[in-house]
């Protein structure tokens, strides 16, 4: 069997016979055709799991159940926001061969790095206790399986899908990609069967509107639970090391090929928020229905779609939920390396950040209030990691021939601005 795949390998990369690697066969131009991009797959997939978050589902189907497909375009406004951010981040660790928490940590004094450590562990608290009640509520949904026992499935769960990194970083993307995979096509099913309004859906997409300070609130939602902090420091982390150019010239064709990378992933990941507004549109907003818990979301669509969409939507966020919790827990490891130069054990790691929302199930919280009090939580941590991203990527000291060009510069604290302004917005609307 290792032959005959060292064969296929050989054959698609005819270098690899010579003691090459695939990514290696590729830059020395060796490799023509789409066959190019494909060593280069998989980092933005990773990150990209982080904007299909069970977090993002009540919002959008929230916005989508009020007001139609009034703001699909700030969906697809924020899309183009987290590829400009992604890339910074991307190409911040093929130039420098680090991460974005280690150049933090060379450039700050050991106090700011201290406290950015804290910050960030919070961060990915806040947003693992999304996720972990994502997939929870997911198993009760499906199942009828009470919140806590859900959860301690959850945790089985969230082990088996961090084993798949002890097999080497491309069996951990395989393994995520395959599940985003299975959000896809949830969605695409769930989409098929509203048969949603699809002039409505191109105008919603295309032509930015509001409809009182209410769907200004709701697009602040949006666009500031856009940027997730953990994903900037993972991806730096995710191709600091993966293929590492001998040169400038091969460091610049690789960040051209996990540009394509991250368009990819970010269209997907764009679809999917995309799909959830344009099904709460056609199914509760053509009917007068605000649906804002996801469970009353789930037998709204069993109700007017059939058994099979609110199972592909219980799926859905099942998976999302899973897929998300264990890339928070990566970013936990990166960011504790990264800014203090420590490191426990994954699994052990794991079953410290399964302890709050383990907590917060067995107290009886509302599944979806506290989904909405973590993305609050997580705001806080925003300006931490966008403002030294574009700080250390405007830098050529740093960053060499990669560094931004002076128009990427600018986009990027307008980014940060945008993004910092409305969370501080929306901070003040959640908390008064």
């Amino acid at each position: 069997m290792m032959n005959k795949n060292i064969a296929k390998a050989s054959t698609a990369y005819p270098s690899l016979s010579q003691g090459k690697t695939a990514a290696e066969a590729v830059l020395d131009g060796e490799v023509k055709g789409w066959q190019r991009i494909l060593p280069f797959l998989g980092p933005a997939f990773i990150a990209a799991v982080a904007y299909i978050d069970p977090g993002n589902f009540a919002t959008n189907i929230t916005a989508g159940s009020q007001y139609g497909y009034l703001l699909l375009w700030v969906i697809a406004f924020s899309n183009l926001m987290a590829v400009l951010i992604q890339s910074l981040s991307a190409k911040l660790g093929i130039a420098t061969g680090k991460n974005l928490p280690e150049v933090a940590r060379e450039h700050f004094s050991k106090k700011t790095s201290i406290f950015l450590w804290m910050q960030a562990e919070l961060v990915i608290i806040a947003t693992d206790l999304a996720e972990f009640i994502g997939a929870a509520l997911g198993l009760y949904l499906l199942f009828n399986i009470p919140m806590l026992p859900a959860a301690l499935i959850t945790v089985v769960g969230s082990f088996a899908i961090l084993e798949l990194q002890r097999r080497g970083f491309r069996a951990f993307e395989a393994g995520v990609s395959g599940m985003v995979l299975i959000v896809v096509l949830a969605f695409a099913f769930q989409t098929f069967l509203a048969q949603p309004n699809w002039g409505e859906v191109t105008v919603g997409m295309f032509v930015p509107h509001f409809d009182g300070a209410s769907s200004i609130l709701l697009a602040t939602g949006i666009l500031g639970a856009t940027v997730m902090p953990h994903a900037i420091y993972l991806h730096s982390s995710l191709t600091q090391n993966r293929v590492i150019g001998r040169n400038d010239a091969e460091k610049k064709r690789i960040f051209r090929f996990e540009l394509v990378d991250i368009i990819i992933a970010m269209i997907i990941a764009g679809a999917i928020n995309m799909s959830m507004l344009i099904i709460a549109a056609a199914v509760f907003h053509t009917k007068g229905m605000v649906v804002e818990d996801l469970d009353v979301a789930y037998n709204g669509l069993h109700d007017a779609l059939g058994p099979m969409a609110a199972i592909s939507f219980g799926l859905g966020l099942l998976i999302a939920g899973l897929a998300s919790s264990s890339v928070g827990t990566l970013a936990g490891d990166v960011v504790m390396q990264g800014f203090i130069q420590r490191k426990i054990p994954l699994y052990l790691r794991r079953a410290i950040t399964m302890l709050p929302p383990l907590v917060i199930i067995a107290s009886g919280v509302n599944a979806t209030y506290a989904l909405v009090l973590s993305q609050v939580i997580l705001s806080f941590g925003i300006a931490f990691a966008l403002v030294p991203l574009v700080l250390f990527t405007s830098k050529k000291a740093i960053m060499g021939n990669l560094v931004n060009h002076r128009i990427t510069t600018t986009l990027g604290w307008l980014v940060v601005v945008i993004v910092i302004t409305l969370n501080i917005y929306l901070l003040w609307e959640t908390l008064k």
